[in-house]
């Protein structure tokens, strides 16, 4: 049974660079977070018996908003959802999950970097079809949706099971809950060539990985411990956690300050690294010297060939605004773009 749910708009609810975020105590007001949500499948575009893809960074207040999100997308007419175990999908599995199967968009339940917990952040971001946040006419769409909207739907059900891998129905859409790391794991074996980087670690080479707590610790475990072949333990603050483990998941010198001791200290391993809260922000230590962000896309660009993805080269680099000139002089190089932005995921997605 379809329940229409009347309501008012709330001011202040524009995407920023990457979609909306506000505090709990914010989106968990009655009608806040539904407002939002009814206001993307409004305005965004999508065909009959669409997929929705669902996910988040495990911060405190996803499996709330998962689960109403599950009921108002069975009300708004999408044949099935994806959601990922647990409620867990990184904003870069989500992409995958998006493109893999084939659906219309996704909402990823994330503030990125900033603190989770009751008084903490939350937020909520719409990608699109090809995987990529969604373009400033889609975002602008959403929030002029925000402001005149007066109805929410929703289907009248009991919350469904997040930590069972399977399928069920939700009204007369299914949902599935899928293993959030599969996908993702195996489009990375595609991607990167894991026989040598085996190779290498039986050869010695190692790592930390410190994933903060959010959600990249289930990927990291799959990938370089079961995969790749690590050590066990290679993998720090690996499970994810609703408040971060009191911690904030921003990948800097200052909140990974453990992970940059380890690597300036005497018994470093090879190569250090860090995630944000959503797993697509990312820190790079060598051993005894930190890389910065803006000298590692440099150097990611002009080593990309010897991934096999991208054996034939690399078409262009895109950096930000306030991004150092490291990549300008690689692109230079190589012969190849390079485009400046304005901040924000969504201005990269438009050269994608």
């Amino acid at each position: 049974m379809i329940i229409e749910h009347s309501t008012q708009p709330f001011a202040g609810q524009k995407p920023g660079t990457s979609g909306l975020r506000k505090k709990v105590r914010v989106f968990a007001q009655p009608n806040y977070a539904e407002n939002f949500i009814q206001a993307v499948f409004d305005a965004a575009e999508r065909p009959d018996s669409a997929t929705l893809v669902i996910g988040g960074d495990g911060r405190y207040h996803n499996r709330t908003v998962i689960q109403q999100a599950i009921r108002m997308a069975a009300a708004n007419g999408y044949a099935r959802v994806l959601v990922g175990q647990g409620g867990i999908l990184s904003t870069p599995a989500a992409s995958n999950v998006i493109r893999k199967y084939g659906a219309s968009g996704g909402l990823i339940l994330s503030a990125s970097h900033n603190p989770g917990g009751p008084d903490e952040d939350f937020g909520i971001k719409y990608n699109v079809a090809n995987g990529g946040p969604a373009p400033e006419h889609v975002t602008e769409a959403i929030y002029q949706r925000t402001t005149t909207i007066d109805r929410w739907l929703a289907v009248d059900t009991p919350d469904i099971d997040l930590d069972t891998i399977g399928e069920t129905v939700v009204g007369d859409m299914a949902v599935q809950v899928i293993d959030p790391v599969a996908d993702y794991a195996d489009l990375m074996e595609q991607l990167f060539h894991f026989a040598r980087i085996r190779k290498a670690v039986d050869e010695g080479l190692t790592m930390a990985f410190d994933a903060m707590h959010a959600v990249t610790g289930p990927y990291a475990i799959e990938i370089l411990e079961n995969r790749l072949g690590f050590a066990k333990g290679t993998v720090r603050n690996g499970v994810p956690l609703e408040d971060f483990g009191h911690h904030h998941p921003d990948p800097n010198l200052v909140h990974a300050r453990e992970l940059y001791e380890l690597m300036m200290g005497p018994d470093a391993p090879d190569f250090g690294a860090a995630s944000d809260g959503d797993g697509d922000r990312n820190l790079i230590i060598g051993r005894g010297r930190y890389v910065t962000p803006s000298d590692s896309l440099a150097l990611l660009a002009a080593n990309a060939h010897f991934a096999p993805a991208y054996a034939g080269g690399i078409t262009g680099i895109a950096r930000s605004m306030p991004t150092s000139m490291a990549a300008d002089r690689v692109a230079a190089e190589l012969g190849i773009a390079l485009f400046e932005t304005p901040t924000g995921w969504k201005f990269f997605g438009n050269l994608l």
